[in-house]
């Protein structure tokens, strides 16, 4: 048995060597970065544990890369789902983070939102509608995303890194919001805060509506504090915010993004049934 694992091994890396080959005769091809990531994932089940971790990170990477040439593969952006199901069921057989960064809840919160914006991408697809039930009740619901960003006042981006605050922002279908809680006995059903009592948006919070998004990128520069630079340039202007970390800052940037995308792709409702329905 252990000669047939080890032959099996052999042959899967001897296919992701193949198609590492495949990605630097072709560099831009997503479809080739998205097999490689495959035999990646498939790879990481046969090696040693040893070898598990590094192995499914450079997945993560070749998944990541496929949709950052092609926001709209939904093929890539379900994998990358899964592979990181799969990292967060390991991590916590494991008992132990073993990514300081990340813990097991939010590498099931990122694979939920990858595997909701594949569905929305292509509702009808069964695997994808099979493996939202599975997660969805991993999302933040009634938001795609929670969690921190370090943002300056509202309507001066260039403010002294001293006034810029580390607080919570929500994105949903309709855009990202920055919220200022004054209770939390419950959570608002929209960005616009129409349940009223649970969370004050101040007129001086940062927004960013979806359809006023030109581009998400990385950024760094000497006006923003140290860490993780985003800038989400809009039809208003450029909104600058810094992530609490280089891991955090790949889990906005793609989730972001893929708002944008299933917006430009006319499938926004479907989105906003799957976090709001």
């Amino acid at each position: 048995m252990r000669g047939r694992t080890k032959e099996a091994e052999e042959l899967w890396k001897q296919a992701t060597r193949n198609y590492e080959k495949a990605v630097q005769l072709n560099w831009n091809s997503p479809q080739a970065l998205n097999n490689w990531g495959l035999a990646l994932q498939e790879l990481s089940a046969i090696v040693p544990v040893r070898e598990k971790q590094t192995i499914v990170r450079t997945a993560i990477s070749k998944f990541r890369a496929a949709i950052q040439l092609q926001f709209d593969f939904h093929r890539a952006i379900y994998n990358l789902g899964t592979v990181l199901y799969g990292l967060a069921e390991d991590t916590l057989r494991a008992g132990a983070i073993v990514d300081k960064e990340v813990s097991p809840n939010e590498l099931y919160s990122q694979s939920a939102i990858y595997i909701a914006a594949a569905h929305a991408l292509k509702p009808n697809y069964s695997v994808y509608r099979s493996a939202l039930r599975l997660v969805r009740s991993m999302l933040p619901l009634p938001y795609l995303k929670v969690g921190y960003l370090t943002a300056p006042p509202a309507g001066n981006p260039v403010a002294p890194h001293g006034d810029w605050k580390r607080t919570q922002f929500v994105l949903n279908h309709e855009g990202l919001q920055q919220l200022n809680k004054v209770e939390q006995k419950q959570t608002p059903q929209t960005l616009s805060g129409r349940s009223g009592d649970a969370v004050h948006i101040d007129k001086a919070a940062i927004k960013g509506d979806v359809p006023d998004i030109v581009s998400v990128s990385a950024c760094a520069d000497l006006t923003l504090p140290a860490g993780a630079g985003l800038c989400i340039d809009t039809i208003h202007g450029p909104v600058f915010l810094v992530a609490d970390s280089w891991e955090s800052l790949d889990g906005w940037f793609d989730a972001i993004r893929l708002v944008y995308t299933i917006f430009a792709r006319g499938k926004s409702d479907v989105l906003a049934g799957i976090i709001t329905g």
